[in-house]
């Protein structure tokens, strides 16, 4: 990777001083553009050797742009704030808008070649994190942002010299520090574990671009013209390229789904509903104020049918915590700054520190639920959705938090019932709108899509679980009962016990409670 950048590239004053006028004209006519489209968000990250020029280049590109379309930042240790949360939340806030260029002084590549050098993780733990990488990067170019990745390279002998003449310069001194002489000791491990970090996430979606940083002049001038060349052909691109995509293929020859098979007709009368509500909000309470939970986190991530309740339940379970530890996400359409970013960032952005709660009433699965049934995304994205939901959630656990995810169900006529009830009522008319009643004649298509959401991302450390929510006492109380359950066997280093239906508690029939009307859930075709 690193045998073009140690050949000696230099330029000569003249040849600078003529180049730069030209390009300098370019790039802001090219940023301009790029600003007044607002179709594409500009990621560059510079990387590379102590001394190699990253902070200079840097300082070119704010001279020769616009520095008011132009983000910098800069990662070194997380702080307490980044610590309490996944280790990719801080980089994922910072990601520049459509429009915008966004440039990463330090990235996500820092961490795992800092830890792999000082023995922290393995080879193998470095080659999961490098695949971790390209799913992340991937996704970034999937949603239309330019990846542009650079490397700075110098010879050890390079380096050596030039912090030399760093340091020998008094406007320079400032820069060089017994840390990087002493960082200059590790080289040869940084050379072994960079080289095979960058071979690894050196991908057709975002190539590295390794240039010599012996002088000046020409690391510029190269990472000007490439900057200016990427950004010139993204904008000459008439329709995103779209990888090709295997179709969505369902069979279920019986007519029985996950959802078919839900016993809608469980209940709990009022008497038992009172003893267990006090009971599980009482648990919870406790757990949560457990000294454990000071180091995890909670996200409780709700989906339902509308109308199914999930209101209701996120307030007894509001109920039962101290208003200073939890925050209630409601999520609707995306605003035009939501629009801007990553359909995933919106979700990063609330996840929750340690000892606190995040609980979200619609989530993350909006894109492969209501997206994709009304076609506000392509198949492609919803389809491609399902991996990035999965590595999301894997990202949050490895992190430290609880995920628990409900999806209540009931029927098409306790539906019908509950939307008549809510145009009766002053105070729940805000309940009910149009869109309501136009998605209910989708109910066969959404079904389809439930069944594919589950099926695709319950996983081990992370499954749903499903709520016969016909009778709101019984859903409520499952709800409660589940989230203790998993709280406890979180707090307790155990692997969640749910599957694709009720956990274990659930599945015994003393604890349940049948009342004298049934329903049923209409089967997709």
């Amino acid at each position: 990777m690193f045998r073009s950048a140690e050949i000696g590239h230099r330029l000569t004053k003249q040849a600078y001083r003529d180049a730069v006028p030209g390009l300098r004209a370019a790039l802001l006519d090219a940023q301009v553009s790029l600003f007044e489209q607002r179709k594409t968000p500009v990621v560059v990250l510079i990387s590379g050797q102590d001394g190699a020029g990253k902070g200079e280049t840097i300082n070119v590109l704010y001279e020769w742009m616009d520095p008011r379309f132009i983000s910098t930042l800069a990662f070194s240790e997380p702080s307490d704030e980044e610590r309490e949360r996944p280790p990719m939340w801080r980089y994922w806030r910072s990601l520049p808008p459509k429009g915008r260029v966004g440039i990463f002084a330090g990235s996500w590549y820092s961490d795992p070649i800092r830890e792999r050098i000082q023995g922290e993780i393995s080879v193998k733990e470095l080659d999961a994190r490098a695949e971790q990488i390209n799913r992340f990067e991937q996704m970034l170019v999937a949603e239309g942002a330019l990846v542009l990745k650079f490397w700075f390279h110098l010879s050890k002998d390079g380096q050596k010299q030039r912090l030399k003449a760093l340091s020998a310069d008094p406007r320079t001194a400032w820069r060089v520090t017994p840390w990087n002489w002493e960082r200059l000791k590790t080289y040869d491990q940084l050379q072994e574990v960079a080289g095979h970090l960058l071979r690894l996430t050196n991908t057709a979606a975002a190539p590295w671009v390794v240039v010599e940083g012996t002088d000046d002049r020409y690391l510029s001038l190269t990472v000007g013209k490439v900057l200016l060349t990427a950004i010139s052909q993204k904008l000459a691109q008439t329709a995103p390229p779209r990888p090709p995509v295997a179709p969505m293929v369902r069979v279920d020859l019986d007519g029985r789904n996950v959802l078919s098979e839900m016993d809608l007709s469980l209940a709990l009368a009022d008497k038992p509903y009172k003893d267990q509500l006090a009971r599980w909000q009482g648990r919870l309470s406790e757990l949560l104020r457990d000294p454990r939970f000071k180091h995890r986190a909670l996200v409780c991530a709700f989906e339902g049918v509308d109308a199914a309740g999930k209101g209701g339940a996120i307030r007894r379970i509001a109920a039962a915590m101290d208003a200073r530890q939890y925050q209630v996400t409601p999520v609707a359409a995306p605003t035009d700054e939501e629009k801007a970013q990553p359909h995933l960032w919106r979700f990063w952005r609330h996840l929750p520190r340690h000892g606190q709660v995040a609980i979200f009433d619609r989530t993350w699965y909006g894109r492969v639920l209501v997206e994709r049934v009304e076609g506000f995304c392509s198949e492609a994205d919803w389809l491609r959705a399902y991996g990035e939901i999965n590595d999301f959630e894997h990202e949050m656990i490895d992190g430290g938090v609880i995920v628990v995810k409900f999806w209540l169900q009931i029927s098409q006529e306790e539906q019908l019932k509950r939307f008549k009830a809510r145009e009766q009522v002053a105070f729940k008319r805000f309940k009910i709108t149009q869109e309501d009643w136009r998605n209910r004649e989708k109910w066969v298509e959404y079904q389809q899509a439930i069944c594919d959401m589950v099926e695709r991302t319950s996983t081990g450390e992370s499954p749903w679980t499903l709520v016969e929510a016909n009778d709101k006492n019984f859903a409520r109380v499952k709800i409660l009962r589940t989230l203790c359950h998993r709280l406890e066997a979180a707090l307790q280093g155990k692997a969640p016990s749910a599957t694709t239906g009720a956990d274990k508690a659930d599945k015994k029939p003393a604890k349940q409670e049948k009342i004298g009307r049934s329903a049923s859930v209409q089967k997709p075709s």
